[in-house]
């Protein structure tokens, strides 16, 4: 009999696979309920309440999976979890619709006065003057990000009769023209749209993106919502614009701070807000407890987990051989997607050296999923990469190569675009580590690690001279550099490893340079 324990509060309906399962036997107490009982359970299911940390797994010891009924799963351990060779699972898509109807319900509130109106006549005020709203009929709707919740949200606007316009820099026209939607530039959408709404994952390129300079492009009397992640509206700046009318309305489901206590924004009576409710209803919390519950008995059947978090499929030999590769992987995937901020038609990874003898298929994965982190708005890992990437609409292959590039072993992602194509080259040496020895046609070699500054440049004498002096005026410390060039007096690369990631004003100075021609920063 699988024992099961479900520490946190969960729907019975959503339970119900387990419940009814003559293959498990299903406990429902509080983790320190159970503590004389712990050592016989085979699986563990929370929600956010429950903090599964390494010292809870060792009191576990026959634990081989755990299940959170929902997205998040920063209570859990995961390395911990992985090193124990325990099974993480989480719900991703269970709230996709519970959110996209609770922002709609946020945006025809906030037009129509609905939650001031109600406390005025509950105060027993009669005021209907006070209140004149305004149609969603005809108005333009700007979404930044178009994932799942967006394209939901899209829907019920399109059938409201509003006019739908996108800023998701990762969305191909394929896919915008099967939903029938408009992918725009940022500013495109920003001067045009009457009501914003952001659907994206809070990261550092996310994390006020609606701040002082890019509210001071949108529409005067615009509204603003933010049913997403706290931080990606910039709050200071909205109790500026708030303030001075230039946004008419706002709506917030999700603050930096949550509880927001003592936050400015709650004075102002045009702004609506509510307690973390997106994925708050009956049906949300029935689905995700369903899906983990689902995912459970799949896993007791011996059966392939789309949802997992870790790698549960790989022997502990196998991913010992494949480690430094994959780590190696991601590191490459999350940087082709960071230099090719546009959309993406096909991955190719290709694979020569020793490398090519290993498990390559989790090893592609990896890339994958490296590539997808900053572009979605759900945990993305190597299981469920593949799925991921085609929704998104993106192809992707591997090849095994008998070329040699010099190196033991080497691994090749190219990334195609529209218009574009990024190509990254790396390998691993026992010993010495990652490195990347590859950037498009350009030889390098550097170590994927921390903070990075990226400069494409021409091969002049004194370039490198007034990087340094740039980067010495706003007190930034070089800890490596390195240089790369196709020919003598032609094009050329560097990139430097700082000390802590720079800020708008040392990438304007380095941007202004004549012989300087792109300048990017990576966090890794």
């Amino acid at each position: 009999m699988f024992q099961i324990l479900v520490s946190d509060s969960m729907s019975s309906e959503g339970l119900k696979p387990l419940l009814e399962s003559p293959l498990v036997n299903v406990v429902q107490k509080k983790v320190d309920e159970a503590a004389n009982e712990l050592h016989i359970f085979d699986a563990l299911l929370v929600r956010s309440a429950t903090k599964v940390t390494n010292e809870l797994m060792k009191k576990m010891p026959n634990l081989k999976i755990i299940g959170r009924a929902g997205v998040g799963v920063d209570n859990i351990d995961i390395n911990a979890a992985t090193k124990n060779g325990v099974v993480v699972i989480n719900s991703p898509d269970g709230n996709t619709i519970s959110t996209a109807e609770h922002t709609f319900a946020m945006m025809s509130a906030l037009m129509r006065y609905i939650p001031q109106a109600y406390v005025t006549v509950k105060s027993n005020e009669w005021n209907r003057g006070a209140f004149v709203g305004t149609e969603l009929y005809g108005k333009t709707l700007g979404i930044i990000g178009f994932g799942r919740i967006g394209t939901e949200l899209a829907k019920r606007a399109q059938a409201f009769g509003m006019d739908v316009i996108v800023y998701d820099p990762f969305l191909t026209e394929e896919r915008a023209h099967e939903i029938g939607v408009r992918n725009h530039t940022l500013d495109e959408l920003l001067t045009a749209a009457d009501i914003i709404t952001v659907h994206t994952p809070l990261t550092k390129d996310t994390k006020g993106l609606l701040g002082k300079y890019n509210i001071g492009k949108t529409k005067k009397g615009v509204y603003l919502i933010n049913c997403a992640r706290g931080g990606i509206i910039d709050e200071d700046a909205l109790v500026h614009y708030l303030e001075n009318g230039h946004v008419k309305g706002a709506a917030l489901d999700v603050f930096v701070v949550e509880p927001p206590v003592n936050n400015k924004l709650l004075k102002f009576s045009n702004l609506i807000a509510t307690p973390h409710l997106g994925a708050s209803t009956k049906e949300a919390q029935l689905n995700v407890a369903a899906q983990v519950s689902e995912q459970v008995l799949r896993f007791l059947e011996g059966k392939p987990v789309a949802s997992s978090i870790n790698l549960p499929t790989l022997s502990k030999e196998v991913f010992q051989k494949i480690q430094p590769f994959y780590q190696l992987a991601k590191k490459m995937g999350n940087l082709s997607s960071q230099f090719m901020k546009i959309p993406v038609k096909e991955i190719s990874i290709q694979y020569e050296g020793s490398v090519a003898e290993l498990e390559t298929s989790f090893i592609t994965k990896s890339v994958l999923a490296g590539f997808l982190e900053p572009r979605v708005d759900t945990t993305v890992n190597e299981v469920n990469a593949g799925l991921i990437t085609k929704e998104r609409g993106i192809t992707f292959s591997e090849k095994i190569s008998s070329n040699t590039s010099g190196y033991e072993n080497c691994l090749a992602v190219k990334v195609t675009g529209n218009k574009h194509v990024f190509e990254i080259k790396g390998t691993y040496i026992p010993n010495y580590g990652e490195r990347i020895i590859g950037i498009n046609d350009f030889n390098i070699d550097f170590y994927p690690a921390g903070h990075l500054l990226y400069i494409h440049h021409c091969d002049k004498p004194g370039v490198i001279g007034r990087v340094g002096q740039i980067l010495g005026n706003h007190e930034v410390n070089i800890a490596t550099m390195q240089v790369g060039r196709k020919e003598k007096g032609g094009e050329a690369i560097m990139m430097l490893a700082v000390d802590h990631s720079l800020d708008e004003k040392v990438l304007h100075d380095l941007k202004a340079c004549d012989d300087i021609s792109a300048v990017k920063t990576f966090d890794l």
